[in-house]
């Protein structure tokens, strides 16, 4: 793919897949720089191009009491300052409209969350910014039908838009991934496999989601393996004191290995 569609990311001449990778949330400036540099370190030394996630507000939560932020300025303000300070783009989710304006001051890439892909007034809101969108798959959406969300975007004259695949509902509490889709996708867009959120397991009777974190290296090895152009992980120092989604973060501390073995994957399919 051409990676010039995202200001900032670093070019290489590896091949290799992108990273989108950072905790679910923005909790406070100090974790996000410490989980950025160590995220920085590996993929410089992997030849990886990154782009550092967190959300800067949580709207989508399955009960009143959970997190959902420290407000929404102080947590654009430490994404910019995660950019600025290693030089790298980041990318947040949006969920309103009006979000699209103000997070596009301060992010490089905005996201459309799944629950929210078919949403045509947030959709056009973002690609109006200018800004490299990423689209994520409802849950609910077939591949074939992410066709309609991408020319959404490059109807408002914006070439600019990443798909990325978070798994498809499998029953009432667990998701699936299915491979046939990424293909299909690559048609329309660059595509992304959303790994950690694709091993959810949502709907759960506490009202607090629930995840398989012990399958992200399968199904990030299928990912690659089926030609991703890009891996999107959420990883955290401590994933059981995460404030959101850290039943199906990684562990910072595994995320080395991970991506070590993803590269020697991706260098032996390049290479068929």
């Amino acid at each position: 793919m051409n990676l010039d569609l995202i200001p900032k990311i670093k070019h290489t001449q590896s091949k290799n897949f992108f990273l989108l990778a950072g905790p679910c949330a923005i909790e406070g400036e100090e974790m996000a720089l410490r989980i950025a540099e160590k995220i920085v370190g590996i993929t410089n030394k992997l030849e990886i191009p990154y782009i550092f996630k967190g959300s800067f507000k949580k709207a989508n939560r399955s009960r009143i009491d959970s997190f959902t932020g420290i407000g929404d300025e102080k947590a654009l303000k430490i994404l910019k300052k995660v950019s600025e300070t290693f030089d790298v783009p980041t990318v947040t989710d949006i969920h309103e409209v009006s979000d699209a304006a103000m997070a596009a001051q301060f992010v490089d890439v905005l996201q459309i969350p799944a629950f929210l892909v078919r949403q045509t007034d947030l959709v056009v809101a973002a690609a109006e910014t200018g800004k490299v969108v990423n689209l994520k798959k409802g849950q609910f959406m077939s591949p074939e039908s992410m066709k309609h969300a991408v020319t959404k975007v490059t109807d408002c004259n914006n070439n600019q838009v990443l798909i990325t695949d978070r798994g498809t509902m499998f029953g009432y509490q667990d998701m699936i991934v299915d491979f046939r889709g990424i293909p299909t996708m690559k048609q329309f867009a660059p595509t992304v496999l959303d790994v950690t959120h694709s091993l959810q397991q949502p709907n759960q009777s506490a009202g607090v989601t629930g995840g398989r974190p012990e399958m992200i290296s399968t199904i990030a090895r299928a990912g690659i393996a089926v030609g991703v152009d890009g891996i999107f992980i959420e990883t955290h120092f401590d994933p059981k004191n995460a404030k959101s989604d850290g039943a199906n973060m990684l562990d910072l501390s595994l995320l080395e290995k991970l991506l070590t073995d993803l590269v020697a994957i991706r260098k032996t399919v390049n290479a068929l």
